[in-house]
Protein backbone atom coordinates (compact mmCIF):
# COMPACT_ATOMS: atom_id res chain seq x y z
CA UNK A 1 0.00 0.00 0.00
CA UNK A 2 2.67 2.26 0.85
CA UNK A 3 4.80 1.68 -2.41
CA UNK A 4 1.18 2.25 -4.81
CA UNK A 5 0.98 5.63 -2.40
CA UNK A 6 4.27 6.88 -3.19
CA UNK A 7 3.75 6.21 -7.28
CA UNK A 8 0.69 8.32 -7.03
CA UNK A 9 2.04 10.55 -5.44
CA UNK A 10 5.63 11.00 -7.28
CA UNK A 11 2.78 10.66 -10.59
CA UNK A 12 0.90 13.70 -9.07
CA UNK A 13 3.30 15.56 -8.76
CA UNK A 14 5.38 14.82 -12.15
CA UNK A 15 1.98 15.87 -13.75
CA UNK A 16 2.03 19.37 -11.97
CA UNK A 17 5.57 19.98 -13.24
CA UNK A 18 5.32 18.66 -16.37
CA UNK A 19 2.15 21.34 -16.64
CA UNK A 20 4.18 23.89 -15.16
CA UNK A 21 6.55 23.43 -17.76
CA UNK A 22 4.00 23.58 -20.94
CA UNK A 23 2.28 26.52 -19.73
CA UNK A 24 5.01 28.35 -19.47
CA UNK A 25 5.76 30.21 -22.72
CA UNK A 26 8.31 32.04 -24.21
CA UNK A 27 7.41 35.38 -23.39
CA UNK A 28 9.78 38.48 -22.58
CA UNK A 29 9.98 41.75 -22.72
CA UNK A 30 12.66 44.53 -24.30
CA UNK A 31 15.01 44.69 -21.05
CA UNK A 32 18.34 43.62 -22.15
CA UNK A 33 18.96 41.98 -18.31
CA UNK A 34 21.63 40.35 -17.68
CA UNK A 35 20.83 37.14 -15.19
CA UNK A 36 24.84 36.98 -14.67
CA UNK A 37 24.63 39.90 -12.06
CA UNK A 38 22.60 40.57 -9.18
CA UNK A 39 22.46 44.21 -7.38
CA UNK A 40 22.00 43.86 -4.03
CA UNK A 41 22.11 47.09 -2.72
CA UNK A 42 22.06 51.25 -4.08
CA UNK A 43 22.80 53.83 -1.95
CA UNK A 44 22.28 56.73 -2.77
CA UNK A 45 23.21 60.09 -1.53
CA UNK A 46 21.94 63.40 -2.99
CA UNK A 47 21.68 66.78 -2.56
CA UNK A 48 19.24 69.01 -3.58
CA UNK A 49 18.43 72.50 -3.42
CA UNK A 50 15.27 75.66 -3.99
CA UNK A 51 18.04 77.50 -6.23
CA UNK A 52 18.12 74.66 -8.73
CA UNK A 53 16.58 72.27 -9.94
CA UNK A 54 19.76 70.01 -10.91
CA UNK A 55 20.14 66.80 -8.46
CA UNK A 56 23.79 66.40 -7.23
CA UNK A 57 24.33 62.43 -6.71
CA UNK A 58 26.36 59.76 -5.71
CA UNK A 59 25.32 56.13 -6.47
CA UNK A 60 27.23 53.35 -4.48
CA UNK A 61 26.26 49.79 -6.04
CA UNK A 62 26.67 46.84 -4.36
CA UNK A 63 26.90 43.83 -7.12
CA UNK A 64 27.39 40.42 -7.14
CA UNK A 65 28.49 38.23 -10.61
CA UNK A 66 27.08 34.84 -10.88
CA UNK A 67 29.35 33.80 -13.25
CA UNK A 68 33.00 34.25 -14.14
CA UNK A 69 34.59 36.44 -16.99
CA UNK A 70 32.27 39.46 -16.75
CA UNK A 71 34.69 42.48 -17.95
CA UNK A 72 31.31 45.20 -17.82
CA UNK A 73 28.99 46.24 -15.16
CA UNK A 74 25.56 48.09 -16.87
CA UNK A 75 23.48 50.37 -15.14
CA UNK A 76 20.30 52.47 -17.12
CA UNK A 77 20.67 56.52 -16.50
CA UNK A 78 18.83 58.77 -18.94
CA UNK A 79 21.27 61.26 -20.31
CA UNK A 80 21.81 64.63 -20.87
CA UNK A 81 20.33 65.83 -24.44
CA UNK A 82 18.81 68.74 -26.93
CA UNK A 83 15.76 66.61 -27.10
CA UNK A 84 14.65 66.77 -23.34
CA UNK A 85 15.42 70.37 -23.23
CA UNK A 86 19.09 70.05 -21.69
CA UNK A 87 17.31 67.68 -18.67
CA UNK A 88 18.69 64.03 -18.21
CA UNK A 89 22.39 63.10 -16.41
CA UNK A 90 26.07 63.71 -16.68
CA UNK A 91 28.30 61.25 -14.93
CA UNK A 92 30.89 63.04 -13.73
CA UNK A 93 33.08 59.26 -12.94
CA UNK A 94 32.87 56.00 -11.45
CA UNK A 95 35.64 54.40 -8.83
CA UNK A 96 35.82 50.63 -7.10
CA UNK A 97 37.75 50.90 -4.14
CA UNK A 98 39.05 54.10 -4.76
CA UNK A 99 40.05 54.06 -7.96
CA UNK A 100 38.61 55.34 -11.25
CA UNK A 101 37.54 53.03 -13.86
CA UNK A 102 36.34 53.59 -17.12
CA UNK A 103 32.81 54.20 -18.47
CA UNK A 104 31.22 55.26 -21.50
CA UNK A 105 27.68 56.94 -20.92
CA UNK A 106 25.12 56.48 -23.67
CA UNK A 107 21.95 55.66 -25.42
CA UNK A 108 20.68 56.09 -21.90
CA UNK A 109 22.87 53.77 -20.40
CA UNK A 110 26.58 53.53 -17.66
CA UNK A 111 29.09 50.88 -19.03
CA UNK A 112 31.19 50.18 -16.44
CA UNK A 113 34.74 48.45 -17.35
CA UNK A 114 35.80 46.21 -14.40
CA UNK A 115 39.23 46.13 -15.99
CA UNK A 116 39.71 42.51 -15.08
CA UNK A 117 37.16 39.53 -15.90
CA UNK A 118 35.11 38.66 -12.83
CA UNK A 119 35.00 35.43 -10.57
CA UNK A 120 32.01 33.68 -10.01
CA UNK A 121 29.98 34.93 -7.39
CA UNK A 122 32.45 37.49 -6.71
CA UNK A 123 31.18 40.98 -4.98
CA UNK A 124 32.14 44.18 -6.48
CA UNK A 125 31.08 48.05 -4.98
CA UNK A 126 31.13 50.79 -7.68
CA UNK A 127 30.47 54.74 -7.16
CA UNK A 128 28.70 56.63 -9.64
CA UNK A 129 29.37 60.59 -9.18
CA UNK A 130 26.73 62.30 -11.51
CA UNK A 131 24.26 65.31 -11.86
CA UNK A 132 21.18 67.12 -14.05
CA UNK A 133 18.28 67.59 -13.86
CA UNK A 134 15.47 65.06 -14.04
CA UNK A 135 13.93 64.84 -17.33
CA UNK A 136 11.29 62.75 -15.40
CA UNK A 137 10.92 60.20 -12.49
CA UNK A 138 11.57 62.98 -10.23
CA UNK A 139 8.87 65.80 -10.46
CA UNK A 140 10.18 69.43 -8.76
CA UNK A 141 7.82 72.10 -8.53
CA UNK A 142 4.87 73.62 -6.73
CA UNK A 143 2.58 71.43 -4.96
CA UNK A 144 -1.23 72.89 -5.06
CA UNK A 145 -0.55 75.42 -2.41
CA UNK A 146 2.19 76.57 -4.36
CA UNK A 147 4.80 75.49 -2.33
CA UNK A 148 8.19 73.65 -3.60
CA UNK A 149 8.23 69.95 -2.99
CA UNK A 150 10.27 66.66 -4.86
CA UNK A 151 8.45 63.24 -5.59
CA UNK A 152 9.49 60.89 -7.23
CA UNK A 153 7.02 59.03 -9.43
CA UNK A 154 8.99 55.92 -11.13
CA UNK A 155 6.02 54.30 -12.66
CA UNK A 156 7.09 51.91 -14.51
CA UNK A 157 10.77 52.24 -15.85
CA UNK A 158 11.09 56.16 -14.92
CA UNK A 159 13.56 56.05 -11.93
CA UNK A 160 16.38 55.52 -14.51
CA UNK A 161 15.83 59.48 -15.11
CA UNK A 162 17.05 60.19 -11.45
CA UNK A 163 18.93 57.18 -9.97
CA UNK A 164 21.60 54.84 -11.64
CA UNK A 165 19.59 51.51 -11.31
CA UNK A 166 19.28 47.99 -12.94
CA UNK A 167 16.35 49.47 -13.79
CA UNK A 168 13.77 46.25 -14.40
CA UNK A 169 11.57 44.30 -11.48
CA UNK A 170 13.38 41.13 -12.09
CA UNK A 171 16.65 42.75 -9.80
CA UNK A 172 15.37 43.34 -6.37
CA UNK A 173 17.78 45.04 -4.36
CA UNK A 174 17.70 46.67 -0.87
CA UNK A 175 18.34 50.36 -0.92
CA UNK A 176 19.33 53.92 0.88
CA UNK A 177 18.26 57.25 0.13
CA UNK A 178 20.98 59.82 1.81
CA UNK A 179 18.91 62.91 1.11
CA UNK A 180 20.76 66.72 1.52
CA UNK A 181 18.21 69.81 1.70
CA UNK A 182 16.74 72.70 2.69
CA UNK A 183 16.26 72.29 6.62
CA UNK A 184 12.33 73.74 6.00
CA UNK A 185 11.36 70.28 4.30
CA UNK A 186 11.08 66.87 6.09
CA UNK A 187 12.06 63.88 3.91
CA UNK A 188 10.29 60.63 3.36
CA UNK A 189 11.57 57.15 1.48
CA UNK A 190 11.93 53.64 2.18
CA UNK A 191 12.39 51.35 4.89
CA UNK A 192 13.25 53.53 8.32
CA UNK A 193 14.04 57.17 9.26
CA UNK A 194 18.14 56.39 10.85
CA UNK A 195 19.61 59.36 10.83
CA UNK A 196 18.46 62.91 10.43
CA UNK A 197 21.48 65.36 11.28
CA UNK A 198 21.83 69.63 10.99
CA UNK A 199 24.19 70.27 8.63
CA UNK A 200 24.86 73.46 10.49
CA UNK A 201 24.10 75.61 6.71
CA UNK A 202 20.45 75.73 6.50
CA UNK A 203 20.46 72.32 5.23
CA UNK A 204 19.47 68.61 7.25
CA UNK A 205 21.04 64.98 5.90
CA UNK A 206 18.27 62.60 6.25
CA UNK A 207 18.95 58.84 5.88
CA UNK A 208 16.03 56.48 5.43
CA UNK A 209 17.34 52.45 5.14
CA UNK A 210 15.20 49.86 3.48
CA UNK A 211 16.95 46.55 4.28
CA UNK A 212 14.20 43.96 1.98
CA UNK A 213 15.05 43.62 -1.33
CA UNK A 214 12.54 45.88 -3.53
CA UNK A 215 12.30 46.55 -7.19
CA UNK A 216 13.17 49.60 -8.42
CA UNK A 217 9.74 51.44 -9.37
CA UNK A 218 8.88 51.54 -5.79
CA UNK A 219 11.77 53.44 -5.11
CA UNK A 220 9.85 56.31 -3.78
CA UNK A 221 11.33 59.91 -2.39
CA UNK A 222 9.25 62.70 -0.99
CA UNK A 223 10.65 66.14 -0.35
CA UNK A 224 8.36 68.96 1.43
CA UNK A 225 6.66 71.42 3.95
CA UNK A 226 5.10 67.91 5.18
CA UNK A 227 2.49 67.34 8.52
CA UNK A 228 3.84 64.03 9.87
CA UNK A 229 1.53 62.32 12.02
CA UNK A 230 2.55 58.47 13.77
CA UNK A 231 -0.95 56.87 13.83
CA UNK A 232 -0.38 53.71 15.02
CA UNK A 233 1.59 50.35 14.69
CA UNK A 234 0.74 47.23 13.13
CA UNK A 235 3.38 43.98 14.65
CA UNK A 236 5.40 46.91 15.62
CA UNK A 237 6.02 48.67 12.84
CA UNK A 238 4.94 52.32 12.50
CA UNK A 239 1.69 53.65 10.61
CA UNK A 240 2.33 57.05 9.40
CA UNK A 241 0.53 60.06 7.84
CA UNK A 242 2.69 62.50 5.55
CA UNK A 243 1.02 65.21 3.92
CA UNK A 244 1.38 68.86 2.83
CA UNK A 245 1.23 71.33 6.19
CA UNK A 246 -1.94 73.10 5.33
CA UNK A 247 -3.77 69.71 5.15
CA UNK A 248 -2.61 68.79 8.35
CA UNK A 249 -6.10 68.36 9.95
CA UNK A 250 -8.16 66.94 6.79
CA UNK A 251 -5.20 64.82 6.02
CA UNK A 252 -5.24 63.08 9.17
CA UNK A 253 -8.61 62.35 9.56
CA UNK A 254 -9.02 60.58 5.89
CA UNK A 255 -5.78 58.35 6.61
CA UNK A 256 -6.06 57.33 10.45
CA UNK A 257 -8.64 54.98 9.39
CA UNK A 258 -8.61 51.59 7.20
CA UNK A 259 -4.49 51.41 7.06
CA UNK A 260 -4.36 48.67 10.26
CA UNK A 261 -7.71 47.55 9.56
CA UNK A 262 -6.42 46.51 6.38
CA UNK A 263 -2.83 45.47 7.37
CA UNK A 264 -4.37 43.02 9.59
CA UNK A 265 -6.80 41.51 7.04
CA UNK A 266 -4.34 40.79 4.13
CA UNK A 267 -1.61 39.45 6.69
CA UNK A 268 -4.38 36.93 8.16
CA UNK A 269 -5.27 36.02 4.31
CA UNK A 270 -1.92 36.19 2.48
CA UNK A 271 1.08 35.98 5.10
CA UNK A 272 2.68 38.54 6.95
CA UNK A 273 3.65 41.95 6.04
CA UNK A 274 7.08 42.61 4.53
CA UNK A 275 8.22 46.02 5.57
CA UNK A 276 9.47 48.08 7.98
CA UNK A 277 6.80 50.63 8.38
CA UNK A 278 3.87 51.67 6.31
CA UNK A 279 3.85 55.53 5.50
CA UNK A 280 0.62 56.94 3.59
CA UNK A 281 1.92 60.37 1.53
CA UNK A 282 0.54 62.41 -0.11
CA UNK A 283 2.14 63.57 -3.46
CA UNK A 284 1.84 66.05 -6.05
CA UNK A 285 3.43 63.92 -8.41
CA UNK A 286 1.38 60.71 -8.46
CA UNK A 287 -2.22 60.73 -10.48
CA UNK A 288 -3.89 58.60 -8.32
CA UNK A 289 -2.08 56.46 -5.72
CA UNK A 290 1.30 54.76 -6.35
CA UNK A 291 2.25 51.28 -4.27
CA UNK A 292 6.14 52.02 -3.33
CA UNK A 293 6.93 49.61 -0.90
CA UNK A 294 6.55 50.98 2.61
CA UNK A 295 5.76 54.24 1.51
CA UNK A 296 2.59 54.79 -0.31
CA UNK A 297 2.14 57.96 -2.36
CA UNK A 298 -1.67 59.52 -3.07
CA UNK A 299 -2.48 62.50 -5.77
CA UNK A 300 -3.21 65.73 -3.77
CA UNK A 301 -7.00 65.05 -4.47
CA UNK A 302 -6.94 61.97 -1.67
CA UNK A 303 -7.35 64.85 0.91
CA UNK A 304 -10.97 65.25 1.32
CA UNK A 305 -11.64 65.72 4.95
CA UNK A 306 -14.77 63.45 4.60
CA UNK A 307 -12.93 60.07 3.80
CA UNK A 308 -14.21 59.76 0.68
CA UNK A 309 -15.12 56.20 -0.39
CA UNK A 310 -13.55 56.71 -3.54
CA UNK A 311 -9.88 57.11 -1.79
CA UNK A 312 -10.71 54.60 0.75
CA UNK A 313 -10.54 52.29 -1.93
CA UNK A 314 -7.41 53.50 -3.58
CA UNK A 315 -5.76 53.09 0.09
CA UNK A 316 -6.82 49.45 -0.01
CA UNK A 317 -5.39 48.73 -3.47
CA UNK A 318 -2.28 50.68 -2.57
CA UNK A 319 -1.92 48.43 0.93
CA UNK A 320 -2.97 45.17 -1.40
CA UNK A 321 -0.10 45.93 -3.69
CA UNK A 322 2.34 45.46 -0.54
CA UNK A 323 2.05 41.87 -0.92
CA UNK A 324 1.33 41.64 -4.53
CA UNK A 325 3.85 43.34 -6.96
CA UNK A 326 6.11 44.90 -4.24
CA UNK A 327 6.73 41.34 -2.00
CA UNK A 328 5.91 39.30 -4.16
CA UNK A 329 7.07 41.10 -7.70
CA UNK A 330 6.66 39.84 -11.80
CA UNK A 331 9.81 38.89 -12.95
CA UNK A 332 8.84 40.57 -16.38
CA UNK A 333 6.34 43.26 -17.57
CA UNK A 334 4.60 40.72 -19.34
CA UNK A 335 2.96 39.45 -15.86
CA UNK A 336 2.10 42.43 -14.41
CA UNK A 337 -1.39 41.20 -13.64
CA UNK A 338 0.31 39.36 -11.02
CA UNK A 339 0.69 42.74 -9.42
CA UNK A 340 -2.44 44.88 -10.68
CA UNK A 341 -4.50 41.91 -11.18
CA UNK A 342 -4.18 40.99 -7.69
CA UNK A 343 -4.66 44.25 -6.00
CA UNK A 344 -7.53 44.81 -7.95
CA UNK A 345 -9.04 41.85 -6.60
CA UNK A 346 -7.76 41.72 -3.49
CA UNK A 347 -9.79 45.06 -2.81
CA UNK A 348 -12.86 43.51 -3.78
CA UNK A 349 -12.28 40.90 -0.99
CA UNK A 350 -11.22 43.13 1.52
CA UNK A 351 -14.94 44.93 0.39
CA UNK A 352 -16.98 42.06 1.00
CA UNK A 353 -14.88 41.52 4.73
CA UNK A 354 -15.99 44.91 5.42
CA UNK A 355 -18.48 46.82 3.97
CA UNK A 356 -20.28 43.09 2.99
CA UNK A 357 -21.36 41.26 -0.11
CA UNK A 358 -23.50 43.09 -2.17
CA UNK A 359 -20.76 45.78 -2.34
CA UNK A 360 -18.25 42.80 -3.05
CA UNK A 361 -20.78 41.59 -6.29
CA UNK A 362 -21.29 45.51 -7.18
CA UNK A 363 -17.53 45.88 -7.39
CA UNK A 364 -17.38 42.59 -9.54
CA UNK A 365 -20.32 44.03 -12.17
CA UNK A 366 -18.19 46.71 -12.32
CA UNK A 367 -15.25 45.32 -13.21
CA UNK A 368 -17.07 43.10 -15.94
CA UNK A 369 -18.88 45.91 -17.41
CA UNK A 370 -15.48 47.55 -18.94
CA UNK A 371 -14.04 43.80 -19.87
CA UNK A 372 -17.00 43.93 -21.84
CA UNK A 373 -16.29 47.46 -22.83
CA UNK A 374 -12.83 46.96 -24.01
CA UNK A 375 -13.31 44.22 -25.57
CA UNK A 376 -15.47 45.83 -28.04
CA UNK A 377 -12.59 47.81 -29.17
CA UNK A 378 -9.46 45.43 -28.96
CA UNK A 379 -10.81 41.64 -28.91
CA UNK A 380 -7.13 40.29 -29.42
CA UNK A 381 -5.78 41.74 -26.34
CA UNK A 382 -4.01 39.63 -23.98
CA UNK A 383 -3.24 39.43 -20.24
CA UNK A 384 0.26 37.70 -21.14
CA UNK A 385 1.71 39.51 -23.39
CA UNK A 386 4.15 37.50 -25.39
CA UNK A 387 6.70 40.89 -26.07
CA UNK A 388 6.62 44.04 -23.95
CA UNK A 389 8.53 46.68 -26.12
CA UNK A 390 7.71 49.75 -24.16
CA UNK A 391 8.63 49.65 -20.68
CA UNK A 392 6.57 52.61 -19.61
CA UNK A 393 3.70 51.23 -21.32
CA UNK A 394 3.55 47.72 -19.22
CA UNK A 395 -0.39 48.07 -17.93
CA UNK A 396 -3.56 48.96 -19.00
CA UNK A 397 -7.55 48.39 -17.81
CA UNK A 398 -7.40 44.76 -18.46
CA UNK A 399 -4.61 43.65 -16.08
CA UNK A 400 -6.84 45.21 -13.66
CA UNK A 401 -9.99 44.25 -14.47
CA UNK A 402 -9.75 40.85 -16.30
CA UNK A 403 -6.94 40.02 -14.35
CA UNK A 404 -9.58 40.45 -10.88
CA UNK A 405 -11.78 38.21 -12.67
CA UNK A 406 -9.60 35.48 -13.25
CA UNK A 407 -8.59 35.29 -10.22
CA UNK A 408 -12.26 35.47 -9.07
CA UNK A 409 -13.30 32.53 -11.65
CA UNK A 410 -10.48 30.48 -10.42
CA UNK A 411 -11.12 31.08 -6.69
CA UNK A 412 -14.88 29.69 -7.73
CA UNK A 413 -13.81 27.06 -9.29
CA UNK A 414 -11.17 25.68 -7.11
CA UNK A 415 -13.19 26.18 -3.75
CA UNK A 416 -12.11 28.67 -1.66
CA UNK A 417 -10.26 26.87 0.80
CA UNK A 418 -8.03 25.65 -1.96
CA UNK A 419 -7.55 29.43 -3.39
CA UNK A 420 -6.68 30.68 -0.01
CA UNK A 421 -4.40 27.80 0.36
CA UNK A 422 -2.33 28.40 -2.56
CA UNK A 423 -2.15 32.11 -2.13
CA UNK A 424 -0.68 31.50 1.08
CA UNK A 425 2.11 28.74 -0.34
CA UNK A 426 2.79 30.75 -3.35
CA UNK A 427 3.71 34.15 -1.31
CA UNK A 428 5.34 32.19 1.55
CA UNK A 429 7.71 30.57 -1.26
CA UNK A 430 8.19 33.92 -3.26
CA UNK A 431 7.73 36.73 -0.21
CA UNK A 432 10.78 39.05 -1.24
CA UNK A 433 11.59 37.48 -4.62
CA UNK A 434 10.34 37.37 -8.32
CA UNK A 435 7.74 34.95 -10.08
CA UNK A 436 6.00 33.71 -13.17
CA UNK A 437 2.66 33.03 -13.89
CA UNK A 438 3.62 29.71 -13.94
CA UNK A 439 4.97 29.95 -10.45
CA UNK A 440 1.45 30.84 -9.20
CA UNK A 441 -0.34 27.94 -11.25
CA UNK A 442 2.09 25.59 -9.39
CA UNK A 443 0.24 26.54 -6.30
CA UNK A 444 -2.68 26.63 -7.18
CA UNK A 445 -2.66 22.97 -8.80
CA UNK A 446 -1.25 21.84 -5.73
CA UNK A 447 -3.20 23.18 -3.38
CA UNK A 448 -6.08 22.08 -5.14
CA UNK A 449 -5.22 19.03 -6.79
CA UNK A 450 -6.57 20.38 -10.35
CA UNK A 451 -4.48 20.58 -13.90
CA UNK A 452 -5.04 24.74 -14.66
CA UNK A 453 -3.25 25.06 -17.32
CA UNK A 454 -5.94 24.92 -19.77
CA UNK A 455 -8.04 27.88 -17.60
CA UNK A 456 -4.74 29.79 -17.47
CA UNK A 457 -4.30 29.43 -21.46
CA UNK A 458 -7.60 30.43 -22.15
CA UNK A 459 -8.01 33.59 -19.52
CA UNK A 460 -4.50 34.99 -19.76
CA UNK A 461 -2.93 33.92 -22.92
CA UNK A 462 -5.54 34.26 -25.31
CA UNK A 463 -7.69 37.54 -26.48
CA UNK A 464 -11.57 37.47 -26.00
CA UNK A 465 -14.13 36.85 -23.42
CA UNK A 466 -16.95 34.54 -24.72
CA UNK A 467 -20.32 34.91 -25.63
CA UNK A 468 -23.10 33.09 -25.20
CA UNK A 469 -26.76 32.90 -27.12
CA UNK A 470 -29.00 30.92 -24.89
CA UNK A 471 -32.65 29.55 -25.39
CA UNK A 472 -34.93 27.86 -23.25
CA UNK A 473 -38.14 26.32 -23.56
CA UNK A 474 -40.59 24.04 -21.06
CA UNK A 475 -40.82 20.35 -22.11
CA UNK A 476 -43.79 18.57 -20.00
CA UNK A 477 -41.61 18.77 -16.33
CA UNK A 478 -38.74 19.73 -17.52
CA UNK A 479 -36.67 22.88 -19.06
CA UNK A 480 -34.65 21.94 -22.15
CA UNK A 481 -31.38 24.38 -22.04
CA UNK A 482 -29.49 25.15 -25.01
CA UNK A 483 -26.12 26.95 -24.92
CA UNK A 484 -23.75 28.26 -28.13
CA UNK A 485 -20.71 30.36 -28.25
CA UNK A 486 -20.40 32.74 -30.52
CA UNK A 487 -17.81 34.87 -29.82
CA UNK A 488 -15.99 35.97 -33.71
CA UNK A 489 -12.81 33.66 -32.35
CA UNK A 490 -11.42 31.79 -29.30
CA UNK A 491 -13.19 29.30 -27.63
CA UNK A 492 -13.47 28.70 -23.92
CA UNK A 493 -14.12 25.78 -21.78
CA UNK A 494 -17.21 27.02 -19.32
CA UNK A 495 -19.40 26.35 -16.56
CA UNK A 496 -22.26 28.12 -16.95
CA UNK A 497 -24.87 28.57 -13.94
CA UNK A 498 -28.61 28.94 -14.77
CA UNK A 499 -31.46 29.23 -12.29
CA UNK A 500 -35.16 29.83 -13.47
CA UNK A 501 -37.82 32.85 -12.24
CA UNK A 502 -41.27 30.27 -11.43
CA UNK A 503 -44.40 32.45 -11.74
CA UNK A 504 -44.89 32.47 -7.58
CA UNK A 505 -41.85 35.00 -7.76
CA UNK A 506 -39.41 31.85 -6.56
CA UNK A 507 -36.36 30.57 -8.19
CA UNK A 508 -35.09 27.20 -8.57
CA UNK A 509 -32.11 25.59 -6.46
CA UNK A 510 -28.77 26.78 -9.73
CA UNK A 511 -27.49 24.02 -11.98
CA UNK A 512 -24.32 24.70 -13.45
CA UNK A 513 -23.84 23.66 -17.24
CA UNK A 514 -20.60 22.61 -18.57
CA UNK A 515 -20.01 24.17 -22.10
CA UNK A 516 -16.22 21.98 -22.88
CA UNK A 517 -14.61 23.61 -26.08
CA UNK A 518 -14.88 21.28 -29.48
CA UNK A 519 -12.72 20.42 -32.14
CA UNK A 520 -12.85 24.02 -33.78
CA UNK A 521 -16.46 24.02 -33.69
CA UNK A 522 -18.45 26.63 -31.64
CA UNK A 523 -18.64 25.14 -27.73
CA UNK A 524 -22.45 23.74 -27.40
CA UNK A 525 -24.86 22.29 -24.57
CA UNK A 526 -28.28 21.23 -24.15
CA UNK A 527 -29.37 20.28 -20.87
CA UNK A 528 -32.74 19.31 -19.29
CA UNK A 529 -33.65 20.94 -16.28
CA UNK A 530 -36.33 19.69 -13.98
CA UNK A 531 -39.13 21.97 -13.17
CA UNK A 532 -41.77 21.56 -10.61
CA UNK A 533 -43.40 24.51 -11.19
CA UNK A 534 -44.17 27.14 -14.09
CA UNK A 535 -41.58 28.76 -15.54
CA UNK A 536 -41.56 32.22 -16.57
CA UNK A 537 -37.90 33.40 -17.07
CA UNK A 538 -34.51 32.10 -17.22
CA UNK A 539 -31.43 33.60 -15.16
CA UNK A 540 -27.49 33.69 -16.07
CA UNK A 541 -24.83 33.15 -14.01
CA UNK A 542 -27.10 34.18 -11.21
CA UNK A 543 -23.68 34.29 -8.33
CA UNK A 544 -22.13 36.42 -10.54
CA UNK A 545 -18.90 33.74 -11.22
CA UNK A 546 -18.42 34.38 -15.26
CA UNK A 547 -16.93 36.50 -17.57
CA UNK A 548 -19.09 36.46 -20.48
CA UNK A 549 -21.82 38.47 -22.13
CA UNK A 550 -25.15 36.76 -23.03
CA UNK A 551 -28.18 36.67 -25.18
CA UNK A 552 -31.71 34.55 -23.60
CA UNK A 553 -34.14 33.77 -25.87
CA UNK A 554 -37.65 32.29 -24.27
CA UNK A 555 -39.23 30.34 -27.42
CA UNK A 556 -42.21 31.20 -28.01
CA UNK A 557 -45.27 30.22 -26.50
CA UNK A 558 -46.98 28.23 -29.18
CA UNK A 559 -43.26 26.23 -29.82
CA UNK A 560 -43.17 24.78 -26.43
CA UNK A 561 -46.02 22.62 -26.94
CA UNK A 562 -45.72 21.32 -30.64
Amino acid sequence: MLTKCLALLIALLLSHVASAQSFSLDYKDSYPKNPGIDILNYAFELKLSDESDSVSGTATVDARFLTAGQRELRLDLINQSDALDGKGMVVHGVTMNGQPLSFRHDSDQIFIQLGRASQAFERVQVKVTYSGIPAAGLKIGLNKHGDRAFFSDNWSSKVRNWLPTVDHPSDKATSELIVTAPSHYLVVSNGVLVEETSQGDGTTLSHWKNSVPIATWLFMLGVADFAVQHVDEFDGKSIQTWVARQDRDAGFYDFAETTKKVLAYYTDLVGPYSYEKLANIVSNATGGGMEAASAIAYAEGSVTGDRSRRWQLVIIHELAHQWFGNAVTESDWNDVWLSEGFATYYTLLYRAHDYGHDDFIAGLKDARNRVVSFYQDDYDFQIVRPYVEDLNDVSGQMMYQKGAWTLHMLREKIGVNAFNAGVRSYYAEYKDKNVRTADFMRHLEEASGQQLDGFFSQWLFQGGIPHIEASWRVEESAVSVNLTQTQQKYQFDLDVDVTFRYADGSMSTVTSIKMPTGDGAPAQASYPVPAGKQVVDMIIDPGTRLLATWNITALPLLERHK
